[in-house]
């Protein structure tokens, strides 16, 4: 199972923007003794997602916040999910930044991508590669 992850500056905002505007199901949210947040999971789909702020470790040396990188992103969340034109008029409606509309795909289904406040971008579509199938 892949499960993606990332970082985020403002935690407490992106969860509630995530549950708002995309609509992901909140898993575990765990906190520091100050109540900070410190790892979240969350619920897309069939699959999950996971993130926490940066904290300084091995780990965070070796990534960037599209902020750093002048706005653009690396890599994107592909989620598999059947309500793909309700989930995408629903962003719109939420006024998500949109980076690729809601578009058929040659290898089969529709997809859109939008970008979350902090720049990093997701997709969501209707074609799963598992089936090779929307």
């Amino acid at each position: 199972m892949l499960i993606p992850a990332t970082r985020y500056l403002d935690c407490e905002s992106m969860l509630a923007w995530l549950k708002d505007v995309l609509l992901l199901e909140e898993h575990a949210v765990y906190r520091s003794e100050d109540g900070k947040i410190s790892h979240v999971e969350m619920r897309v789909g069939d699959g999950f997602m996971m993130f926490g702020p940066p904290n300084d470790g091995p780990f965070d040396a070796c990534m960037a916040d599209p902020a750093e990188i002048g706005g653009r992103e690396t890599t994107t969340i592909y989620a598999v999910i059947r309500d793909v034109a309700e989930r995408y008029a629903h962003a719109v409606d939420r006024g998500a930044r949109i980076i690729l509309p809601l578009q058929d795909q040659f290898y089969g289904g529709s997809s859109f991508t939008v970008a979350d406040p902090e720049g990093h971008f997701w997709t969501f579509g209707d074609f799963d590669p598992r089936t090779g199938h929307a």
